[in-house]
This record gives C-alpha cells, sequence and structure tokens, in this order.
C-alpha cells in the first residue's frame, strides 16, 4: 500500500503549518494553519487548496495557535465534512480563536474593498466568515493525552503534551502498511515544541523508536540557554523600568494565547512586589481577554495555576474589550504598559498603537516573541526608520527593544535533545516550520550528534515524500507548486515597494529644495521610462 506525506505548508517558512498523508484510500491532514509574512505568501490564504478538501476523511491538529488551525474553517467551507481530532486545552481556546479570526479576515477585507474601490479595482471576498468558523468547531473531536484513537481502518493516533501553549500537542501516528517485512508505520508531527522551563508546563513528552520524526525548526539556528523564572522576571524589570522613565510608555505586541499570559503574569508579579512602578497595564485585545479567561478555567491544569488566577485580578490590570475602549488609551496620561496582538504586528489593534506611538522618544516597543521574515515586527527588529502603517508613513522615533525569552518554542539545543531522546529514528527526520537559517542550524546540530545527514530533508512548499521508499527523498508532484522554493521564507516585492517609497520620501526630505527635487523625480521617472525600453 503506497503511503505518503505532502508538505502543503510551514515550508521553509514559519507559517502554513499543513501536512497530507495519503495511506492506501486514507487522506488526513496534519494541521490547516494560515500563512502569515509577506503579502506573496499570505495570497496562499485565499487561493483553493492543492488538494480536494472533500476527501479528506479526518483532521489531526496539533495545537491552537492560527498558523495551525486558521484555515480549518476555509477547509469546512470548501467541502471538508469529516472530524478534527484536538485536546480539550486546544478546543477551549479554538472557541474564542476562530470566531476571532473570522472577525479579522471580514473587517480586514471590508476596509481593503474600501480603498479597492476608491482605487477602482474589484473587490475581495474574505477567506471565511464567522458562520463558517461556527460549522467549524462543530466537527471537533476532543481527546485526552496519551490515549490512542483510530480515526480510520488501519491508522492510530496518540497525542502527547508538547509544552508549547495550553492543549498543545506533539502526535503520534500509527499506519497499517500491509506489507509482512513492515506491517506498521510510524511518524511522529512535533507540533511546536516548548522550552524546557516554562510558567505553566511540564517538559514536553514523546514516544521513542519512530520511523519518522516531522519537526519544527523555528529556532534551530538559535542558543537561549536555560533560564529560571526570577532570572526572567530580573530582565522583564530592567526594560520595564528603562521604559517608564520620564512618562514613558511600553508597548508589547504579544501572542494573544501563552505569550500573553506569561507576560501578564510577570508584569503583575513584578508590580506587586514593587520592582517595577505600579503604572496602569492595559489589555488591549479581546482575543487575548478571552484566552486569559480560558486560562483561568483551566489553572488546575497548569503549574502555579492559583498564583496566575491571583494575579490577573490586579486592579493594575485594565481589559479594553471595545474599539472605542482601545482608542480611549491614546489620550491617557503618564506612563502606562500596553499589551496588543497580533505578536509579529501584521494585524490587530497593535497597529493601531504603533501608528500612534512611533514617532515618540518616549516610547518604547518590546518584541517578546518570534518575527517572521517580512512582518512589520521584523522590519522593526532590522531597525527601519520609517515604515508604512495602513498605506501611511510612519517614523520610528520609540526605542526598539527585543527581549527572547518568552518564546514557546525551544531553541536548537533544546530541539537536537528532543528528537535525539526519541531515537533511534529509523528512517528519516523531515524539518518544517522553521527559515532557512533556522533549518540549516537545527540540520547541523542533528549531523553533529551522529544523525545521518542523508536522512534529515527541508522539503519545499508542495513537496511529496515517499514514506516506503529505501532512502528517504522528495519528489515532484504532477500539479505545480504554488511559490517557487526561493520565494518562500523571504521579504517580496510588497516589501521592496515600501522600502522604495520610504527612501525616495526620505530623499526629497533631505533635499535643499524644490528644484533639487523635482531633480529627484525626474531621475526615477527616467529609471522607470528605461526599463519599459
Amino acid at each position: 500500500m503506497p503511503i505518503s506525506l505532502t508538505v502543503h505548508g510551514a515550508a521553509r517558512t514559519v507559517t502554513g503549518s499543513c501536512f497530507l498523508l495519503r495511506a492506501g484510500n486514507t487522506r488526513f491532514l496534519v494541521d490547516c494553519g494560515m500563512f502569515q509574512g509577506p503579502k506573496t505568501l499570505k495570497a496562499l490564504n485565499y487561493a483553493k487548496f492543492p488538494f480536494d478538501p472533500e476527501e479528506v476523511d479526518f483532521v489531526l491538529l496539533t495545537h491552537a495557535h492560527i498558523d495551525h488551525s486558521g484555515l480549518l474553517p476555509k477547509l469546512v467551507k470548501s467541502g471538508f465534512k469529516g472530524p478534527i481530532y484536538a485536546t480539550h486545552g486546544t478546543f477551549d481556546l479554538l472557541t474564542c480563536m476562530l470566531p476571532d479570526s473570522a472577525h479579522i479576515q471580514e473587517s480586514e477585507v471590508q476596509q481593503l474593498n474600501r480603498r479597492n474601490a476608491r482605487r477602482g479595482r474589484p473587490e475581495v471576498t474574505p477567506i471565511y466568515g464567522l458562520e463558517d468558523a461556527e460549522a467549524t468547531l462543530q466537527s471537533f473531536s476532543t481527546v485526552a493525552y496519551d490515549s490512542w484513537i483510530e480515526p480510520a481502518p488501519g491508522i492510530r493516533a496518540r497525542f502527547w503534551n508538547a509544552g508549547h501553549i495550553l492543549g498543545s500537542s506533539s502526535v503520534e501516528v500509527e499506519v497499517q502498511t500491509g506489507d509482512e517485512r513492515q506491517p506498521v508505520l510510524r511518524l511522529l508531527f512535533s507540533g511546536d515544541i516548548g522550552p524546557s522551563v516554562t510558567s505553566f508546563h511540564p517538559a514536553p513528552d514523546s514516544p521513542e523508536g519512530v520511523d519518522y520524526i516531522v519537526c519544527e525548526a523555528t529556532y534551530g539556528a538559535r542558543e537561549r540557554g536555560l533560564m529560571s523564572l526570577e532570572e526572567r522576571r530580573d530582565l522583564v524589570a530592567r526594560e520595564a523600568n528603562e521604559a517608564l522613565k520620564g512618562n514613558g510608555v511600553l508597548i508589547v505586541p504579544s501572542f494573544a494565547v501563552e505569550r500573553t499570559q506569561e507576560l501578564l503574569s510577570d508584569l503583575l508579579a513584578l508590580a506587586h512586589d514593587r520592582r517595577i512602578p505600579q503604572v496602569p497595564i492595559f489589555l488591549d485585545s479581546p482575543l487575548a481577554i478571552r484566552a486569559t479567561e480560558i486560562f483561568m478555567d483551566h489553572a488546575g491544569e497548569l503549574e502555579g495555576g492559583d498564583v496566575f488566577r491571583h494575579l490577573m485580578r490586579s486592579p493594575l490590570l485594565r481589559t479594553t474589550e471595545s474599539v472605542q475602549e482601545s482608542m480611549m488609551i491614546e489620550r491617557m496620561d503618564g506612563s502606562h504598559i500596553i499589551v496588543a496582538a497580533s505578536g509579529m504586528c501584521d494585524a490587530g489593534r497593535i497597529r493601531h498603537h504603533l501608528k500612534n506611538r512611533l514617532w515618540r522618544a518616549n516610547t518604547t516597543v518590546l518584541m517578546v516573541g518570534y518575527q517572521a521574515e517580512g512582518t512589520l515586527g521584523r522590519i522593526l527588529q532590522n531597525g527601519a526608520e520609517a515604515v508604512r502603517i495602513q498605506g501611511e508613513e510612519v517614523k520610528v522615533r520609540a526605542r526598539i527593544r527585543t527581549l527572547d525569552i518568552f518564546s514557546g518554542h525551544a531553541d536548537g539545543p533544546g530541539l537536537a535533545r528532543w528528537v535525539a531522546d526519541r531515537g533511534p529514528v529509523k528512517r528519516g527526520i523531515i524539518l518544517v516550520h522553521g527559515e532557512e537559517e533556522g533549518i540549516a542550524g537545527l540540520h547541523e546540530r542533528l549531523s553533529q550528534l551522529g544523525l545521518d545527514g542523508d536522512r534529515i530533508l527541508a522539503p519545499a512548499l508542495d513537496s511529496e515524500l515517499d514514506l516506503l521508499a529505501e532512502t528517504p527523498a522528495t519528489r515532484e508532484r504532477p500539479a505545480p507548486r504554488r511559490l517557487q522554493p526561493e520565494i518562500v521564507g523571504r521579504t517580496d516585492w510588497h516589501n521592496d515597494l515600501s522600502e522604495l517609497w520610504l527612501d525616495i520620501g526620505a530623499e526629497l526630505e533631505k533635499a535643499a529644495d524644490d528644484k533639487a527635487r523635482r531633480v529627484i523625480l525626474r531621475r526615477v521617472r527616467r529609471a522607470l521610462e528605461g526599463d519599459r525600453e
């Protein structure tokens, strides 16, 4: 019986996780996530799936983050009728995350269509709407950790704690091959592996001796070192105290689920102990507010859950549900802290706050999560002097700081240890959910551990692997790739255009007079005309 794996997302990029397995007549997905980053990559969210959703029998979902779950409503909208298996924690989070994602699709497309109408461009249809999200939630079947399920004849699956966020899992899959020489093929999908030390979760766990590991490589090239909770809070205190000097404002773009709850716990604990000023802390994200309530409901499953509940009741914490409440923060006098989504600054209310405050020198923007290539967060991290937000140029006078201590991902040594502990890996390791640097870094670490480098693969988008082949290798599918590998995981022409607009604007501002500005514009025009020739 032929068994294959096709990588339809998170291939040399950190978003869009989606893996299609074919085992005889059975087809199923592990994850169905949304792409984030450059517009060229995000455009895949609007395109047709590279497979027929009606032929997919079921979905195994590793966790709730939108880059793993965000296209499930589109899958249902496109004809998928099967069950979606996930842990209880994952399902509870998605009861607010999927409707929130639908709201974002609808509101952002509404704004885009207003701009398109003014420009004479055709309207765009949302990827999916609230009805699709609600229909998707009806498709879920919740499972417990470390319990086998049999979603189809000859296929078993088991969910293991991944230590990444509430409900996060690595998924073990067993497939009956029909071959006497190897009657069962065992695969392990890492999902996102958490660090060895977090506020809420025990260390990740998984089985040993599988045939294949499909492993994330987000931080494969980085080494953070071990850090205790108190050491982490010392670093947070240092950044917050510096940011809040002289009526300063601290803005933290944060992922609504898990990162926000850990960050709030640290800030509120530090304020309670008077290690940072006791200033208002605004949680400005309806999704993060609802996610925090779900964390409180699951506090009994979290390490230190009672302390978390107590901290979340602090009078310093102010939640802003409505748009009007969010906009009122701008009128706030004195020092304060704003925690808002999205974590990569590409959507949500954080863009409103950055637009209003990036140009002010008494503002500090603190990055506490991974910033993918091409996102506004990465552009700010890279030292941009100006950025474009919602079509407007904004100067960057704020301090841009990074604390790489809240990531829910294991670093390179942590990932390598996790893979080594799963050994022996009999057939191959498939590296996904990482940009080129992360994949190369993890590949080198695994090779140094003695793993055969020829059996460590980094497939491109839409590559297919024959899982029963003697030597693992990718192969071209009959259908064309949606994007060429050299485009994925890099900035695109949209980023280049924004940078060009900013550069032209800067040169015009520096010019001595209007005559000099006309000379610059004539040069640009001649360059354009020369390209047409």
